[in-house]
């Protein structure tokens, strides 16, 4: 039996912005309920008032952005690798495949985050690339070796309840 591929079109780069617009408020969520569960069990180990005392004398601190940055990696890596879409990127249907439409591995998906926040340091310029890119592929699909395609739209259900 022979196995039918079809070829999806590059996912648009408004669909791409308005798929992170919204991943971005989930994943502020997500930092905060990270961010607020690293200081109470810190208030636990260390007392509140060290924890205080610690936040008023500096800032930053490295293990919490080590933290963050491991879940918000944790996020994109358990979606792009097991459906290929985000939430976000469900709603605009759009979804990061390899160009056999397989899902993507776990390297690529950590390529995808490092290129990807790279490109969001310089003011997206990566994402802007697949404006003049001839396969409309973006800095983190290109190193990456994968696609971001726009997906049909979902049959409307035909059966009518009388």
């Amino acid at each position: 039996m022979e196995k039918t591929t079809i070829t999806l079109p590059s996912a648009p780069l408004w669909r791409r912005v308005a798929a992170m617009f919204y991943d971005a408020l989930l994943l502020l969520a997500l930092a905060l309920l990270t961010t607020g569960l690293y200081l109470f069990l810190l208030a636990l180990i260390l007392g509140a008032e060290e924890v205080k005392a610690r936040s008023a004398h500096n800032g930053f601190d490295p293990l919490l952005a080590s933290i963050l940055l491991f879940v918000l990696f944790g996020f994109f890596a358990k979606f792009w690798t097991v459906s290929g879409q985000t939430l976000g990127m469900q709603v605009w249907r759009v979804r990061v495949q390899n160009s056999d439409g397989s899902m993507i591995r776990l390297n690529q998906c950590l390529l995808r985050f490092m290129i990807g926040m790279v490109s969001l340091g310089l003011g997206g310029l990566g994402f802007w690339w697949m404006l003049v890119d001839k396969d409309k592929k973006t800095w983190h699909d290109r190193y990456s070796m994968s696609n971001v395609v726009l997906l049909p739209p979902k049959p409307k259900n035909s059966s009518k309840v009388k």
